[in-house]
């Protein structure tokens, strides 16, 4: 296994009876980076992280955790990860310093540095005048603020997050994100799941889920620059009228709404899609602004799935 990577899988796949929640998936993870799983519910996102941790047994392919095989060794992986669900998993009729003493106690942490860890933690993770407070009263960005604490307080190589950032508001998920990079900064590899788009970018790499198949791999950067599609935008008057006029063109690939913007996807073996565009445009007795732009992340997620083999588009 190549030592830059904290994980490698192999043909890693999970079935539940007929159900193929995860296919013949190849993941290489750098060490001290935040990679991200971007994808709807039911793409196969948490099964993955379930298995790379553990808790799940692949029904076929294996995969290299911090060096350790999988399946196989699962149990001396334990004290080298942190694993934080979707779900606050805390207990709501214990303190949050309750809550962290438990998890030290489950991980041996030394008891002797078992009060200056917690206090620590308290401290980078904005909790300390909520030390004595029950967990279960606390507001969603203080329950992840603590769930996040307990996942780092063994100090692990590895965090697996499973969409973290579900129930909480904006500014909780920024910073929440801040913690993320002071982490990865330290030289912690991150593996985390979402579905925000905004999430996505701010990871260093991250692979696109779609019926538990991997249908793209790269950097942000990469996968915008290797759509394939020409990604056109309209600003129109009636944006509603002008999508009617687009959207059943052999052409068009996909046309989107965005307020008074529409983005169109025109597969690049098209030339000139500005004129495909605009004759549409035309032809319905409407003017707009027709321009060529950059993808964004959505615009890549919507192409590689329309590719991907779960999709019959």
């Amino acid at each position: 296994m190549n030592p830059g990577f904290a994980i490698e899988a192999r043909g890693l796949s999970k079935h539940f009876g007929a159900l193929r929640a995860v296919s013949e998936l190849d993941l290489n993870v750098p060490r001290g980076q935040i990679y991200g799983f971007l994808g709807p519910n039911g793409s196969g996102k948490s099964t993955t992280i379930r298995m790379l941790c553990g808790l799940l047994t692949p029904t076929h392919g294996n995969a290299s955790v911090l060096d350790t095989e999988i399946p196989g060794d699962a149990r001396s992986l334990k004290p080298k990860i942190g694993y934080m669900t979707q779900k606050f998993s805390l207990f709501g009729d214990m303190t949050v310093w309750e809550n962290l003493q438990f998890i030290a106690e489950i991980y041996s942490f030394p008891v002797a540095k078992r009060a200056a860890r917690i206090e620590e933690l308290l401290g980078k993770y904005d909790l300390v005048d909520q030390a004595t407070q029950l967990a279960g009263t606390m507001s969603g960005g203080q329950k992840q603020r603590l769930a996040l604490a307990c996942a780092v307080l063994h100090h692990p190589d590895l965090l697996l997050l499973d969409e973290p950032t579900s129930a909480v508001d904006p500014q909780s998920r920024r910073d929440f994100w801040a913690n993320l990079f002071r982490l990865a900064g330290a030289g912690t590899t991150i593996l985390v799941s979402t579905h925000y788009m905004d999430e996505a970018e701010r990871c260093h790499r991250l692979a696109i889920l779609d019926h538990g198949v991997k249908v793209a791999d790269g950097t942000p950067q990469e996968l915008q620059g290797a759509t394939g599609m020409h990604v056109v935008e309209v600003v129109a008057g009636d944006p509603y009228a002008a999508q009617a006029a687009i959207h059943g063109l052999d052409e068009v690939a996909s046309v989107t709404q965005l307020g008074v913007r529409l983005r169109v996807l025109i597969p690049d073996r098209y030339d000139e899609p500005v004129r495909i565009v605009e004759r549409a445009i035309a032809a319905a007795g409407m003017t707009a602004k027709v321009t060529v732009t950059s993808a964004t992340l959505e615009d890549v997620f919507v192409a590689v799935t329309m590719k991907s083999p779960g999709n019959s588009q």
